[in-house]
């Protein structure tokens, strides 16, 4: 806890009886003014003396967030066991332990300690690589205290793990606001609470002695008085008491508050389906075969071991070892290429499964920083010289004020005054002329709108040649500036400029109540169109030595008004044109208003794809009277989605991923983290908080959406691989289950011994391993990979029938060749013809049950070729090396294999023929089927080579 609690009822000095704004028992927030504050915090404003900061520092604990308990590497290995697959073969590897067969038992059990060791080792760099992340937080503040009771106050930089409730710490431009703070004293200060509320614009905040009541329904975010850990500053300076660190502060509250346990991933639900469907096969597999062996050929329990081996034999041993080392290979690469860290391996997978993308828009598809679209005269006509007196205004405003820089607004608009200002022809034209639409009451101005115009109704207006004279800073009260300055050539003359909100200015310019009325209106539709306005306009006045106040700004001349938007991001437009091609949509879910987000949205090319109703935009108030039903339809069809606050950002993601989408969160903030826990993925930048970094699953670099589109790829490299084993594995498992099923029912023998199924299970485990380091064809990049067991069960059930029937005919040749053989020699021949049948036909599914390659991706060479050539070697050798009779294998008469080619060579055809008519039957089982390669272009292939 970080509050300090006092036995007693009444606060003695230098103790703090009440928590922080979120803590039990009485709030900071009732305390009318900062005096009372400052009292109960037993502190004043010359800050506390070092002596008591000390014992407080002790009594309440570090100013840092409750660290999550670091993971051990046994705990990780132990919760890598809960993984379905390693827990199917677990149990396969105890079953084979009970039934005596250790050879069996202990493959098992070495291949799942492989796979454990693995994900414990990638998972555990991955938490090294993210802590070191913390370091980009800031570590320092500045502080007032004082040596001692009677000392002068001073100000120094401390640690900001060392600030207590009750110091007095001073905010400037750029700084992180350390801990939730009551200000005492502020000069023009706005800050930036996105990481709390997602708002994008800079918020104004002023010290307040009595609460505002116009304020008193609002949340603790929009009282202007007070700051919250995790905001930064944009402008302006303050002073300010600490009312809560650490664990107390609305930060930490709303981290545990959101922090909820992720559900299900596409991950985790595709593997349970298909475990479940295995384990059902594996149970049905040992009684069936028990059964049939005492009803047919009055077999008992030595049975049991061959059971139990057919059992092993359609499980995918190397599933988890695989699945481990291709995604763990996937992000390792995505670590050193592009400094992706995935914390969750599975959470690659994810990657490359997601359809659907959320994100915010302000430092994804904007830039941080807006720029000037327009500046207009009262009937709505371009006039250069309304922009000029709006820059006159902020330039002197910046430098009388000594504000130590400009906020974004005045920025933009002095960059734009000095491009319509500078030497070379058009440009004027710098500023932003994209901007479509007449001065036809739609809000909208003309391309060029501030160009070089003919003479202005509001005078030329030279920023660089007028003086400043005063200046009244912007006050979030008034929400206006003023700048006073004296033209040249204009003796006894003070020319008042003033700038801000549209209805602040018009209230103080002379006009009647229609034109207010309609020049209103004209700026509604304008902010409709998703631009922000500022309001000009000036007054002459008589010069005096006197101070100027706020009374002053009365009677002005309404000049114009300023019309700015965001700056779509230099690569937005492309990534996502990049990431629609490769099928995935994107979703913009903003707290800004309706207008700027569809702006934005417009800009960049982003449509709805199917209409949600009135409008493209769907508002949180919208939301709100969906039921969960309607909102999985809505969310859909829309694109964008403002106004929303963090638990809206989660309603939405949940409504698509109920929809059946998989669905990545790109997020940033404390107020991010819901979405991001509901997300299948759930992904941040390296300078996102520190509690977003912690919830996130994927962290990147940068905040760029090619970033995320190098990650998407890696994840549907490595999915790719791990669909492609599943399928070529389990039908050709299932294949040869069938056949041995069959087989030991029509044969007075078994038709492989225990020993025997083990061996061929070790080659074949051995051979797929080359899956994890495999090429995958070029066409599985272009649109989602993930694991669906119906898709599964479909491909391996056709598949595995077919693989049967070749080893069924197989069965026929042996019975032909071997007929004149009798005992104990025809037994070891037909096991060694089987064993030698069964390895050439997998090695034959490796390699033409790769779906989704060109010819030439087929035959061009690759670790999978060279494992399917080695898998085939064994296969024909091994029975004729020494280690065949020990295996209880013998010889094969030359006729055998001469039959034996005309099997393999018609099982070829018939394999290579149905999987084309698999492939134009369902096109979206198998990804980059022939249907996709159709349209496989140039930029496919550049993405397989990167």
């Amino acid at each position: 806890m970080n509050s300090v609690p006092d036995s007693g009822p009444a606060a003695r000095p230098g103790h703090v009886t009440t928590g922080a704004p979120t803590a039990a028992g009485p709030s900071f927030e009732a305390l009318p003014t900062s005096l009372q504050t400052l009292r109960a915090l037993g502190s004043g404003p010359r800050g506390l003396p070092e002596a008591e900061a000390e014992d407080r520092l002790a009594r309440t604990g570090g100013n840092v967030l409750p660290a999550r308990r670091p993971v051990s590497r046994s705990r990780r290995f132990l919760r890598s066991l809960r993984d379905p697959f390693t827990s199917v073969l677990l149990c396969l590897g105890l079953v084979s332990a009970l039934v005596t067969a250790w050879g069996t038992a202990c493959v098992i059990l070495a291949l799942v300690a492989v796979s454990c060791l693995l994900r414990t080792a990638e998972e555990h760099r991955a938490d090294r690589s993210t802590a070191a992340l913390r370091e980009l937080v800031a570590t320092t503040a500045t502080v007032v205290r004082r040596t001692s009771a009677g000392s002068p106050p001073r100000a120094r930089e401390v640690p900001v793990a060392d600030l207590v409730p009750g110091d007095v710490i001073r905010l400037r431009p750029g700084d992180l606001v350390p801990a939730d703070v009551r200000l005492l004293r502020a000069d023009g200060l706005t800050v930036h609470q996105s990481a709390l509320t997602g708002e994008s614009a800079p918020v104004a905040k002023r010290a307040l002695d009595l609460a505002d009541p116009a304020l008193s329904g609002a949340g603790p975010f929009a009282q202007p008085q007070w700051c919250f850990q995790g905001s930064s500053v944009t402008s302006g300076s303050a002073t300010a008491v600490i009312v809560a660190t650490g664990g107390e502060t609305r930060f930490a509250a709303a981290h545990h508050g959101r922090a909820g346990r992720r559900g299900a991933s596409a991950f985790d639900r595709s593997v349970r389906g298909i475990s479940w469907t295995l384990i059902r096969f594996m149970l049905l597999t040992p009684p069936l075969v028990l059964m049939a062996n005492a009803a047919l050929r009055g077999r008992g329990l030595e049975t049991l071991p061959f059971a139990v081996a057919v059992a092993v034999g359609l499980t995918p041993e190397m599933l988890p070892v695989i699945v481990t080392t291709a995604l763990a290979r996937g992000a390792a690469r995505l670590a050193r290429s592009g400094g992706v860290i995935v914390k969750r391996l599975e959470a690659l997978h994810d990657l490359g499964a997601v359809d659907v993308l959320c994100l915010d828009k302000t430092g994804t598809l904007t830039e941080d920083r807006p720029v000037v679209a327009a500046a207009t005269d009262a009937r709505d006509r371009p006039d250069p010289d309304v922009l000029r007196w709006a820059a006159v205004n902020a330039l002197w405003t910046l430098q009388l004020a000594e504000l130590p820089a400009a906020d974004a607004l005045d920025e933009a608009v002095l960059d734009a005054a000095d491009a319509l200002d500078g030497p070379e022809p058009g440009a004027a034209d710098a500023v932003d002329e994209s901007v479509p639409g007449r001065a036809d009451g739609s809000g909208a101005t003309a391309p060029g709108a501030v160009g070089r115009g003919g003479p202005s109704a509001a005078g030329t207006a030279d920023p660089d040649a007028c003086e400043g004279v005063a200046v009244l800073p912007f006050d979030p009260v008034r929400r206006v500036a003023t700048a006073v300055v004296r033209q040249p050539g204009r003796l006894g003359v003070h020319t008042l400029v003033t700038k801000g909100a549209v209805e602040a200015v018009l209230e103080r310019c002379a006009m009647d109540g229609q034109e207010r009325a309609r020049l209103l209106a004209l700026a509604d539709r304008k902010a409709a169109s998703g631009l922000r306005l500022l309001a000009v306009a000036r007054a002459d006045r008589a010069s005096r030595a006197g101070a100027y106040t706020a009374a002053d700004e009365r009677g002005l001349t309404f000049l114009g008004l300023v019309a700015l938007r965001d700056v779509p991001a230099p690569s937005a437009a492309d990534a996502l044109g990049v990431l629609a091609r490769r099928g995935v949509r994107v979703k913009v879910l903003t707290g800004d208003h309706p207008g700027t987000a569809a702006r934005v949205c417009a800009d960049l090319g982003l449509r709805p794809e199917s209409r949600s109703g009135p409008g493209d935009v769907v508002t949180a108030e919208r939301v709100d009277t969906l039921s969960d039903a309607e909102l999985v339809e809505v969310a859909d069809g829309a694109v964008v989605f403002a106004r929303c606050t963090p638990e809206h950002k989660a309603r939405i993601v949940s409504a698509l991923r109920a929809g059946g989408r998989t669905v990545g969160f790109l997020g940033d903030g404390v107020n991010d983290l819901p979405a991001l826990h509901a997300a299948d993925v759930g992904i941040c930048p390296g300078n996102a908080v520190e509690v977003a970094r912690e919830a996130a699953d994927v962290v990147l670099a940068e905040k760029d959406l090619t970033a995320i589109d190098h990650a998407v790829l890696a994840g549907r490299r490595s999915s790719g691989n791990i669909a492609a084993h599943l399928r070529i594995t389990l039908s050709s498992n299932l294949g040869n289950v069938i056949a041995m099923l069959t087989a030991g029912l029509m044969l007075p023998f078994l038709p492989m011994l225990p020993a025997q199924v083990l061996v061929q299970n070790l080659c074949f485990d051995a051979a797929q391993l080359a899956f994890a380091f495999d090429r995958p064809p070029a066409s599985v990049l272009r649109r989602p990979t993930a694991l669906r067991p119906r898709h599964f069960l479909r491909f391996i059930t056709g598949f595995g029938l077919l693989n049967a029937a070749a080893d069924l005919a197989t069965f026929g040749v042996l019975a032909l060749t071997l007929r004149s053989t009798s005992g104990d020699g025809g037994e070891a021949a037909f096991h060694a013809g089987w064993f030698t049948e069964n390895l050439l036909t997998q090695a034959l599914v490796m390699v033409l049950l790769r779906t989704g390659r060109s010819t030439a991706e087929r035959g061009a060479g690759g670790p999978l070729r060279a494992a399917a050539a080695g898998l085939a070697s064994v296969g024909v050798t091994l029975p004729l090396t020494p280690l065949g009779p020990l295996l209880g294998m013998g010889a094969l008469p030359p006729l055998y294999y001469v039959l034996l080619g005309s099997v393999l060579g018609l099982y070829a055809v018939g394999l290579t023929a149905a999987r084309r008519r698999y492939e134009r039957r369902h096109p979206g089982d198998v990804p980059g089927t022939a249907a996709e390669r159709t349209g496989t272009s140039r930029g496919a292939r550049s993405d397989h080579a990167r």
